[in-house]
């Protein structure tokens, strides 16, 4: 299977794994033993050949891995010195000596900087002004000397302005370690506290400290503890527990710092409790009671609780009541339901709210004034595709409005928008070295027509000087789960494909949330195959509106975007040369029926359990691993992480060994996985950008471009 470019080469290239060596002139894949797994449910018998695949512990497992690494390595060996070349002009053009715009909190400035080779980012702030002097909170470059992996989160301070909270991971499984550190003294104390999932929250007493704990074996967070200063770990109390194993639960302050929240959350249902911060011994209470099918989150002013909600209203509405009065008779209608508006969020100031909006697949941010409800406006954009929401906006008692802007060619810019004055002021915008000039780029939205008629959008951006025709490479990104939308914005790493003739394009497929809360529910559960349909009409729009054709066409996907790419190349493998799949999520039957995986249980309203005959027909019907067949594939790249918190690493693993032994082509088929990271690859800046190049090159080799 060797490519034509590798045959030409007179010399052979070593690559050794376990016993296996790989060889430019003799490229034979690792074949995985089958050991046939009967999964039988519902009459119906499934037959896994590489169900044993699933056990990280298994050394015959880890060399299967290693040895698909090294195959990888060996069939990519021959663009290895471009793939470096391209890591190192993605981090040319990175400003590695680098400040985030300060924004203050009682008294401080807090802020993020970067040094130059450092893969890290350093937390510091300021007392009173940026003239003052500097303190480092936490360099997280010096803390992370000795992992190959390291990721903080959940930085949260004392309201004396004394002590941080923070968590730390250092596998890639997403189960964070909490610590406290003392910022006066630099003393990090020793009551540390394992499996946490990053949500820490100080009462108003500084020494009460609310945190959430993970199940150690499905990952999902369901209990919430309350830890005294000074005290071990194992005396710490709970205050919540979640029982229903399809729910989460975190814990997050208003604003104003008057009331601690802890959210319970499913896909269709959520509930939040509320207590005094200023009486962390108290007893949390329900704001509104949990209700099937209704979502809801809460913010506090004023002494009144804001409510977006889903009650008759598919598109959320807010209303507000005052604390305690939570009966619905109490409710007073802030802003309306709209069929064509999505309500997103909002952020409140003392004068003001601040409303994100999306219409038209576009987002939008709205400025209403208290007192006089005339005073109601949208913020204006100068593109007719990009991406605005709010940033950190800490403070109450401000005018000042703090939100980010970008686009397919513009970087993202962070802005101060006078809401009283209407002045607006660029704090920063993303630089980017070597001379970007975002005017030799064109960005655009066209429509494509799906199955059934809908109209989906899709957001593109090419160089300007790139020949639009049947010859055209485009890669077209999809994700289309979850409600979450792919809203256009910059990459400067995607500039090595544009610059080189390539076509980027986003299929805001249903499934996200693009279009408004219809537009999630049209692709998901018993209509799942809408995302899939939808994505392979935007393929083929793209094509008859010669942008491109099947032989320069290729797709990109990771996670449930993963899916997406095994369903589309089931469905319409004619329509791609090249696919990469990211931590896909391929075997969703045998997963979905699994409850000690991370994430099944609590995703039955996303997917459909199994379990239901309904469900396990119509999922089957879709699931990539479960529909391979006997024919030709286009060219693919998968990635997986071994640590993966999201999808496990053996979906990839199984997914390809199948697709190897089942394919009719001589197409290329890699599968590389990160054997210390996880979902989000590595941790570092810089280190996680040689997985982009991998990608990159991959698809432009595809193309015949070696440089």
């Amino acid at each position: 299977m060797a490519s034509s470019v590798a045959k030409k080469i007179s010399f052979s290239l070593f690559v050794c794994c376990s016993s296996l060596i790989y060889t430019q002139t003799n490229m034979t894949p690792p074949i995985a033993k089958k050991i046939p797994y009967s999964l039988t449910n519902h009459g119906d018998t499934r037959i896994d050949n590489y169900y044993w695949l699933n056990n990280r512990e298994d050394k015959k497992v880890i060399d299967y891995l290693e040895s698909e690494n090294a195959y990888t390595k060996g069939m990519m060996s021959q663009v290895e010195s471009f793939k470096e070349s391209l890591f190192k002009e993605m981090v040319g053009r990175i400003k590695q000596t680098d400040l985030s715009v300060p924004y203050r909190v009682r008294g401080y400035w807090y802020y993020t900087r970067y040094e130059e080779g450092k893969e890290y980012p350093i937390y510091c702030r300021k007392k009173e002004n940026m003239d003052s002097k500097e303190e480092i909170m936490l360099d997280v470059n010096m803390m992370a000397q000795g992992s190959s992996y390291y990721d903080v989160t959940g930085l949260s301070i004392s309201i004396d302005n004394n002590l941080l909270a923070y968590g730390v991971d250092n596998v890639s499984r997403r189960k964070y370690t909490l610590y406290i550190k003392n910022l006066t003294t630099g003393e990090v104390y020793k009551d540390n506290v394992p499996n946490t999932d990053g949500s820490y929250v100080w009462a108003n007493d500084n020494k009460t400290l609310f945190y959430d704990v993970k199940d150690e074996e499905t990952l999902r967070t369901y209990l919430i503890k309350k830890h005294i200063l000074g005290n071990p770990a194992d005396k710490d109390v709970n205050v919540y527990e979640e029982k229903d194993v399809t729910f989460g639960c975190g814990v997050y302050k208003s604003k104003s710092e008057d009331y601690i929240f802890i959210g319970s959350y499913s896909t269709l249902t959520s509930e939040v409790f509320y207590l005094s911060a200023k009486n962390p011994e108290g007893k949390f209470k329900s704001v509104i009671g949990r209700e099937r099918d209704h979502l809801y989150s809460v913010e506090y002013f004023d002494g009144n609780f804001y409510i977006t909600t889903n009650k008759n209203a598919k598109n959320f509405r807010l209303v507000k009541f005052a604390v305690n009065e939570t009966n619905e008779d109490n409710w007073q209608e802030v802003i309306p339901h709209r069929d064509a508006v999505l309500l997103d969020g909002i952020e409140i100031f003392k004068n003001h709210l601040v409303v994100s909006e999306r219409e038209n697949g576009l987002t939008h941010i709205r400025i209403i004034k208290w007192d006089n409800k005339k005073v109601d406006f949208r913020l204006k954009f100068p593109e007719p595709v990009y991406t605005a929401y709010t940033s950190i906006n800490p403070d109450f008692d401000t005018d000042i409005l703090r939100y980010s802007y970008t686009s397919l060619i513009t970087p993202n810019s962070v802005f101060d928008f006078n809401m009283s004055t209407g002045e607006t002021i660029l704090l920063k915008q993303q630089e980017v070295l070597g001379g970007y000039d975002p005017t030799l780029y064109k960005s655009e939205r066209v429509f494509a027509k799906a199955e059934d008629g809908t109209l989906i959008p899709i957001s593109l951006v090419y160089k300007s000087t790139t020949t639009i025709s049947s010859e055209t490479p485009l890669l077209l990104y999809g994700y289309g789960s979850y409600g979450a939308t792919m809203d256009p914005y910059f990459s400067s790493m995607r500039l090595s494909l544009l610059n080189r003739g390539f076509v980027f394009a986003i299929a805001h497929i249903r499934g996200g949330q693009e279009m408004g809360r219809q537009w999630y529910d049209d692709g998901k559960l018993l209509n799942k195959k809408n995302t899939f349909t939808d994505f392979n009409a935007c393929a083929e729009h793209m094509i008859n509106i010669g942008y491109t054709s099947p032989q320069h066409l290729y797709a990109m996907g990771g996670s449930a975007g993963g899916l997406l790419m095994g369903a589309i190349i089931n469905m319409r493998p004619d329509l791609y040369k090249g696919i990469v799949a990211q931590v896909p999520f391929v075997d969703v039957v045998t997963t979905m029926l699994d409850e000690s995986i991370p994430l099944t249980t609590g995703e039955f309203d996303e997917w459909g359990n199994p379990k239901d005959p309904v469900y396990y027909d119509y999922i089957k019907s879709y699931s990539p691993y479960d529909n391979v067949e006997t024919k030709d594939y286009p060219n693919m790249l998968v990635t997986t992480g071994l640590h993966d918190s999201q999808v496990q690493y053996w979906e990839p693993a199984k997914w390809v060994a199948k697709l190897r032994d089942m394919k009719t082509d001589q197409n290329k088929l890699l599968l590389y996985c990160e054997m210390e990271a996880g979902h989000g690859g590595k941790s570092g800046r810089f280190e996680r950008l040689r997985e982009v190049a991998m990608e990159y090159v991959f698809l432009l080799d595809l193309e015949g471009i070696k440089k």
